[in-house]
């Protein structure tokens, strides 16, 4: 296909916004990174910017020295790892019933659950809701709660209702019952929807701040999110088991640039696993039969 020359100039116009958009995204974190290796004089001169200067990993050996940012580390992974497998069980068991025209008072129960996502419960009915279900204090109160995000209930919905009929007609005719229907036949060919609600979800997770700051008080279960807070608004790392000769040789912002590190690359190393399913994923219900 021979392109006019308007549609060359178009596709340079759109290649450097695009390009100037990807670098306002990615320099930022690059100018983190540089930081987080480098020595404190060169940081407290102001000399970084996208390259280390005076390579060093005192900063990371500082904080990976600190138990609780082992302990916030392990309660975000327990935190996202069994909050996302909630999430999508949940979302899917309540989609795919929501998405079948033959079961009863689906539009009530849809009415019910739009209402949810206009109308959110404010902090304190959640707040005495979480108390009286004895969920303070647990890991269980930034899970549970959160079970069931509306928009992606119907996100996950439209893409059921694209499902064949007759593919879950043939299922039945086999003698598979609904719940063997839903397992067997369904859930396999949902992954792109799995794994975009599971992106999604588990970003969300392993961001959670405000929940952890309100419902636990125990520092025993507090998520790495509040105490990177805690590192980057008040300089509480000197409170860690480390030695003063370490703490000689880092800057205060090198540390709070590798604790941000610390705390976005797990979550960024998921994304290329789940990519393919990502991008299908986002196609879900833009297209009808």
């Amino acid at each position: 296909m021979i392109m006019t020359r308007g549609q060359k100039i178009f596709n340079i116009c759109n290649i450097f916004f695009l390009g100037i958009v990807g670098l306002s995204m990615v320099l930022p974190l690059i100018h983190i990174i540089a930081q987080s290796l480098s020595d404190a004089v060169a940081i407290n001169a102001g000399k970084v910017s996208f390259w280390p200067i005076g390579f060093t990993l005192s900063s990371y050996k500082l904080i990976l020295q600190d138990p609780s940012i082992w302990a916030g580390f392990r309660n975000s992974v327990m935190i996202t790892v069994f909050g996302t497998l909630i999430n999508l069980m949940m979302t899917a068991m309540l989609a795919y019933p929501l998405s079948r025209p033959e079961y009863l008072y689906r539009k009530a129960v849809l009415i019910l659950v739009l209402f949810t996502l206009v109308f959110s419960a404010p902090l304190i009915p959640n707040y005495l809701l979480v108390k009286q279900l004895g969920l303070l204090d647990t890991l269980w109160a930034l899970m549970l709660p959160m079970a069931i995000s509306a928009f992606n209930l119907f996100i996950m919905r439209s893409f059921f209702m694209n499902l064949p009929n007759e593919l879950i007609d043939s299922a039945k005719i086999d003698g598979c019952g609904e719940f063997r229907t839903f397992w067997k036949i369904v859930l396999p060919l949902s992954k792109p929807a799995m794994a975009t609600m599971g992106i999604i979800y588990a970003v969300a997770h392993w961001n959670r701040y405000a929940d952890a700051v309100f419902y636990i008080s125990d520092r025993r279960w507090i998520p790495l999110q509040v105490r990177l807070r805690e590192i980057v608004f008040t300089d509480q790392y000197g409170q860690s088991d480390v030695t003063s000769e370490l703490l000689q040789l880092v800057s205060p912002e090198g540390i709070k640039m590798a604790v941000i590190v610390v705390a976005t690359i797990p979550i960024m190393m998921v994304y290329p696993f789940l990519q393919k399913h990502f991008i299908q994923g986002m196609l879900v219900g833009s297209i009808k039969s």
